[in-house]
């Protein structure tokens, strides 16, 4: 697999193929600085008649994200976000149950704090130390595009409309420009510039700036990207903070393009710029591609067990199979066979030299196939206590994962990337861009014919994840049973659309918040911004 090199700012720019946008006219004057108004004053961020009709990536991306009203979404984009909004209340909940929510609470304060920028920290920590947050294609954004509108809908006086249209704007704007990059180094809860672009769109559409500020904030925001380290992020607490501080920098960039400073507007597309660093095979014509028409926030997937997304679908088989045991078959267990996808496979061997029973840091335990498989064939499920002691001490728990076997399964790799998420819309939209990045990921073991074909999807209505899983239990007595599932429950997809407000109420209800609160979320969109914040307040306080 090719190195990706930070250091070189001189690379011939063939690798990044960039839309032809003409650049807005430099003789058009200076742009105007935005005085921001009252947050109480503002309904709707402004229509930006006054931005050139062309420019950057995100000279583009401003101009219509800071437009958009709660009467631009469609009926079902504004229910997803709904969903997504409740789900992630239940995220941060879980959090503060947790030994590390406790800790990042005693350092930094609660989420309920006065001040926004620092719940919108404590928010994005708590949000990301379990596993348990919802992605889309592509990232997992809503640290930012849910927690950043959340710490400051008191400052800014949003109601249940204005929330939603903040959220939406900023899954839109993080999605598309991590989606652009995702075929590199950095994916998943390792795309810190996710957090970047998410942070800026949701406060500044909170705050009606205009789009200009907006375009300069990101120049600033997405000037030092946070550069992940694997060692750290699967063998220490470290991982805790991944989200916290792309958002604290995305929000002093905010504070900064509001005083005046200045951001390269083409941050994105330049060589070199974020897709050239970030990226093997940057893809900026996604930025922009079907703004108001490819809604990414329709891509949702909600999470129901914390663990990575590689292996909810082996737990969802692990705990049908737990009803068909008993206590006593579950000590005659012999050998557990679990077929995964090559992803899977690659996923769970990141994380094993992490593994250390009890000692293991908590990202090695949201990866590991093995451990997560035992619980769940043991107590019939994974929650927020199997991620620390005494249930990580075990040792009847790690007996049986020891039992446990990966095998290679073609079918559900080919099954993986025919689907939207996690990667075959990437791969179709960089088309044979991505032939070679493929087989150096896969490490050229992969079977012929997984590489998906076809145009990329025009409209996001009918997306799909499919992370499936095979599970195979063989009893001494020579008994053997089976379950399977082509994709977890939750992920994007036709059952997803029918059912996400139930598993997001669900997840909610199971944390224990308060009935009346969560009964008044389902409603969100109606609520006045007193209405609101009650609710929140009561969800987060509790």
């Amino acid at each position: 697999m090719r190195t990706h090199r930070a250091d070189d700012d001189a690379r011939p720019d063939t690798r990044v193929r960039l839309p032809r946008m003409p650049r807005a006219d430099a003789a058009s004057g200076p742009r105007t600085r935005h005085t921001e108004p009252d947050p109480g004053d503002v309904a709707h961020g402004p229509r930006p008649d006054d931005v050139p009709p062309h420019g950057s990536l995100t000279t583009t991306l401003a101009r219509w994200a800071s437009g958009l009203r709660h009467d631009d979404l469609p009926d079902r984009i504004s229910a997803y976000a709904t969903s997504q909004l409740i789900s992630h209340l239940a995220v941060v909940r879980a959090g503060m149950t947790h030994p590390l929510g406790h800790k990042l609470v005693e350092a930094f304060g609660p989420p309920t704090g006065d001040r926004p920028e620092q719940a919108a920290y404590v928010m994005a920590a708590l949000s990301s130390c379990l596993y348990l947050e919802d992605s889309m294609y592509v990232g997992h954004v809503s640290h930012s595009t849910v927690g950043v509108p959340l710490a400051f809908r008191r400052e800014q006086r949003l109601t249940g409309e204005r929330l939603l249209t903040a959220m939406v704007a900023a899954n839109e704007c993080a999605a598309r420009v991590t989606a652009a990059s995702t075929l590199g180094p950095f994916r998943g809860q390792t795309a810190a510039h996710a957090q970047l672009v998410g942070a800026v769109a949701a406060k500044l559409h909170g705050a009606g700036a205009p789009a200009a500020e907006w375009t300069d904030a990101w120049g600033l925001a997405l000037a030092a990207p946070p550069w992940s380290l694997r060692r750290a992020f699967l063998g220490s607490d470290a991982k805790v903070l991944s989200a916290s501080v792309p958002v604290r920098v995305g929000l002093d960039a905010c504070r900064a393009a509001a005083a005046g400073l200045t951001g390269a507007e083409d941050i994105l597309e330049h060589p070199g710029g974020l897709l050239a660093k970030v990226s093997e095979v940057p893809t900026p014509e996604v930025v922009t591609a079907g703004l108001g028409t490819r809604w990414h926030t329709e891509t949702l997937s909600f999470k129901v067990h914390p663990a990575g997304a590689y292996v909810d679908a082996a737990i969802d088989c692990a705990c049908e199979l737990h009803g068909l045991l008993t206590p006593a078959e579950v000590d005659d267990i012999d050998e557990v066979v679990v077929r995964a996808a090559r992803l899977t496979m690659v996923m769970d061997r990141e994380a094993r030299p992490y593994l250390d029973r009890e000692r293991s840091a908590i990202l090695a335990l949201n990866l590991s196939v093995a451990y997560n498989v035992a619980t769940a064939l043991l107590t019939g499920g994974v929650t927020t206590a199997d991620l620390t002691e005494p249930a990580t001490a075990d040792p009847v728990r790690w007996a049986l994962a020891a039992k446990v076997r990966l095998e290679y399964d073609p079918e559900l790799s080919r099954g993986l990337l025919s689907a939207t998420a996690p990667l075959g819309e990437a791969l179709r939209q960089a088309e044979e861009r991505a032939e070679e990045w493929f087989r150096d990921f896969s490490g050229g073991r992969t079977a012929p014919g997984v590489f998906p074909r076809g145009a990329p999807s025009p409209t996001f209505e009918h997306a799909t994840k499919a992370i499936g899983s095979r599970i195979e239990v063989t009893l001494r007595t020579g008994r053997t049973l089976r379950a399977e599932r082509a994709h977890a429950l939750g992920s994007a997809g036709a059952e997803t659309r029918r059912n996400h407000r139930r598993i997001a109420l669900d997840k909610l209800a199971a944390t224990g918040a308060p009935a009346d609160a969560v009964e008044c979320l389902r409603h969100t969109a109606s609520l006045d911004a007193a209405e609101l914040d009650a609710a929140v307040r009561a969800v987060l306080s509790g």
